[in-house]
């Protein structure tokens, strides 16, 4: 497990992808039942500590998975829905997939965290569709998780590496679900998706007038 990062100490920079997996693991409350997409979130695992008291959910049908395995600790039966090779906690229980897909359409996981193509200012999720003619849609079961979990956190880099933005007014790709993105954990920022607009909760190696002009999106601080 990597060692937690402390928010005062990010040195005035953008985040890397376990810090930003930090911030999630620190932020999901005691107890949840949560499930983690495929690809960055899964890295929450690794940054959930053993005290956490967190149940983590996979849509492959298991609950209380752990941290991602490594050497000695492989089992190649035992993986997270992206197939990476997991540990179990204590307690874990195995099912089928039909009834996993069941806990996520039932409304019984607390919180998601998914990673996204787009998120509008609306809190509407792209995730499984770039739209491109020779794109391998792969939508899993991001738009059961997106309609299923009481919360959903979006974990993603704020810009493309064409420096296009990732939060949106308006998503331009397939859609996963409407409205259902709460808040986004990115490189730059962390914002909340409000009825009243995209709320920036904190700042990392960015002030918010630049981040809003980078972004073409107005943006509301928290004493607004």
């Amino acid at each position: 497990m990597n060692e937690h990062i402390s928010r005062a100490n990010t040195g005035g920079r953008p985040l890397g992808k376990h810090e930003i997996a930090d911030l999630i693991a620190r932020d999901v409350p005691h107890g949840s039942y949560v499930n983690l997409g495929i690809g960055q979130p899964t890295l929450v695992a690794d940054h959930l500590p053993a005290d956490a008291g967190v149940v983590l959910h996979t849509e492959n049908g298991m609950l209380h998975m752990g941290p991602a395995a490594h050497g000695d600790r492989i089992d190649p039966d035992l993986t997270n829905a992206g197939k990476i090779p997991v540990t179990e906690r204590p307690g874990a229980a195995y099912f089928h997939h039909a009834d996993s897909f069941a806990m996520m359409r039932g409304g019984h996981l607390d919180l998601c965290v998914l990673g996204a193509f787009q998120v509008s200012a609306a809190g509407d999720l792209a995730n499984w569709h770039t739209g491109e003619p020779d794109a391998i849609p792969a939508v899993g079961g991001a738009m059961d998780l997106a309609i299923g979990a009481k919360k959903v956190y979006v974990m993603m880099t704020l810009f493309t590496k064409t420096g296009a933005p990732k939060l949106v007014p308006r998503c331009t790709y397939p859609l996963t679900g409407l409205g259902c993105v709460d808040r986004v954990y990115s490189d730059l920022a962390v914002l909340d998706i409000t009825p009243r607009g995209v709320t920036v909760r904190e700042t990392f190696g960015i002030g918010v007038e630049e981040l809003a002009g980078r972004l073409d999106l107005p943006l509301l601080t928290a004493g607004d």
